[in-house]
């Protein structure tokens, strides 16, 4: 057995545990599946966490996830398929980042582990037995998942940004409210 081979085994068995994750939390989004919150209920939550619109941002996250998942358990596209991946744990490593670490606290370490995992197979390519592989790589390559690495940073950084300012928003709009009722007699 050579190290290749295992190497690509290895890959195999990495893009569906990340690729399945994710696509589990993808489906629970969008159709309510495996006991999620569905469209509505994630469109809910999503404006609750401050990444507005609720809706647009629970249908990006769900397909992010589910349609990246796929992909990547398929092994086509795989640096869309990563960088899809990255993006959505990117946020979602956000919103759990003020519980800690751990994820027994409500920590960001699941997301954190699919995010960087999902960015390692972008950049890594998917391995031999891979849809990728059976079309000559055309969909894959250094570049490509350099290229989607950093599209998928970007992305994220955008979306942190406009959630960012709409907490800061409500913030204020909450602290303007309190501050008025001080001034009634």
């Amino acid at each position: 057995m050579t190290c290749a081979y295992t190497r690509d085994v290895g890959l195999l068995v990495l893009r569906g545990a990340v690729g399945g994750s994710l696509v589990a939390h993808g489906v629970q989004k969008l159709f309510g599946w495996l006991d999620g919150p569905g469209l509505d209920g994630m469109a809910g939550a999503m404006d609750h966490m401050g990444f507005r619109p609720g809706r647009a941002n629970a249908v990006a996250a769900g397909v992010g996830e589910a349609g990246g998942g796929t992909l990547m358990l398929l092994g086509l596209a795989t640096p869309a398929a990563g960088a899809a991946g990255l993006g959505t744990m990117a946020a979602a490593a956000a919103v759990h980042a003020p519980h800690g670490f751990f994820a027994g606290n409500g920590g960001l370490e699941h997301p954190l582990v699919l995010g960087v995992a999902s960015g390692a197979l972008a950049l890594t390519g998917p391995g031999r037995y891979s849809l990728d592989r059976l079309l000559g790589d055309r969909l894959c390559g250094p570049a490509a998942g350099v290229a989607a690495v950093a599209a998928a940073a970007a992305a994220s950084c955008a979306v942190l940004v406009r959630r960012r300012r709409a907490l800061h928003a409500e913030a204020a709009a909450v602290e303007a409210r309190a501050a008025d009722l001080d001034l009634l007699p």
